[in-house]
């Protein structure tokens, strides 16, 4: 017997979320196809958007305190291990599962969704820059705050203070166009894996791909630049090096490699391979809502709601398409 019309609208509300993205796959449920997983990011990005300067900064911040525990059990297990190339990285990957599975805001995690919105059409490139800076500045707030208990107060010991110098100089002395490919790799892996986290559907699954891939990290020898930043100002609070050769010669060619290789390697690839139903479920009011092009290049900075919020109401009454444009 065909389904009727209340059980297919009841069930297709059940489906999608409020911004109309999947929630389960169309051709198999527990799998999503490339534009479903992009449909997902687009509506995951406009909220993100919009968010406020405050929410913002202090989720970055929090991002920020949660790389510090990275480089602290780096440090720690880099000690007690001898420095073992396998067994002192195996704890890495903790502050990234903190701050992907919190929902905290880092900025190479920023790389991938944002931009897809600014690719679509969707949001401004000021809009875009707007979260970057505010996320990168909170990142960093973080990273010294961090950097600072650690280098001045009695966390380290003396065999983890050593260790926790010897890795963040590392990173001073490689040569800048080494430190910026290394950092291209790091920046796919990270937008890869948030890519990865949109396509999954259970925690166990998230937390398994964030750990994997982020030992990547440190076992290729790659850079990422929050956790650079953190090592850094640890050697500047020791006294060990200057604020802007370290910024200039190891957090800059770090920094440009994370979003380069982020947004070219990953987002722009992963977006030229979905096809045209990208974001078809989220515009079903019929109603134009991509920018021109003027208005992503020029578009104001705080950005504004294009994705139709999806509003459930009694299933015998059907769904209705609830516009979030916030600007007349």
């Amino acid at each position: 017997m065909a389904d009727s019309e209340d059980d297919v609208s009841l069930r297709e509300s059940v489906e999608q979320s409020e911004h109309g993205a999947p929630a389960v796959g169309a051709v198999v449920r527990d799998r999503f196809e490339t534009d479903e997983v992009f449909q997902r990011i687009v509506a995951a990005a406009d909220e993100e958007i919009d968010t406020g300067v405050r929410e913002l900064f202090f989720s970055g911040l929090a991002a920020g305190f949660a790389i510090t525990l990275t480089f602290l059990l780096y440090a720690t297990l880099y000690a007690k291990t001898g420095g073992d190339p396998i067994l002192s990285v195996i704890l890495y990957p903790i502050g990234f599962v903190y701050i992907i599975l919190g929902g905290y805001q880092l900025y190479t995690e920023n790389t991938l969704p944002p931009v897809a919105l600014v690719l679509e059409r969707l949001a401004s490139v000021p809009a875009l820059l707007r979260v970057w800076v505010v996320v990168l500045v909170g990142n960093f707030a973080g990273g010294i705050v961090g950097a600072l208990v650690l280098s001045q107060t009695g966390v380290f010991d003396a065999s983890t203070a050593a260790a926790a110098t010897s890795i963040a100089q590392k990173g001073l002395q490689t040569p800048f166009w080494d430190l910026f490919f290394k950092a291209c790799f790091a920046g796919l892996i990270v937008a890869g894996i948030v890519w990865l986290d949109f396509a999954a559907r259970d925690t166990i699954s998230r937390l398994v791909l964030v750990f994997i891939a982020f030992l990547a990290v440190p076992l290729g020898n790659l850079f990422h630049v929050v956790v650079s930043f953190t090592e850094a100002m640890y050697l500047v609070f020791q006294g060990q090096a200057a604020v802007l050769p370290a910024l200039s010669g190891f957090i800059l060619p770090v920094l440009l490699g994370n979003t380069i290789g982020g947004v070219l390697l990953v987002t722009v690839v992963n977006y030229f391979q979905t096809t045209e139903r990208r974001v078809e479920s989220v515009r079903k009011d019929g109603v134009e809502r991509q920018l021109s092009f003027r208005e992503v290049l020029v578009g104001g900075p705080a950005g504004r709601s294009y994705v139709p919020t999806l509003r459930e109401e009694d299933p015998s009454e059907g769904r209705s398409w609830v516009d979030t444009d916030d600007e007349d």
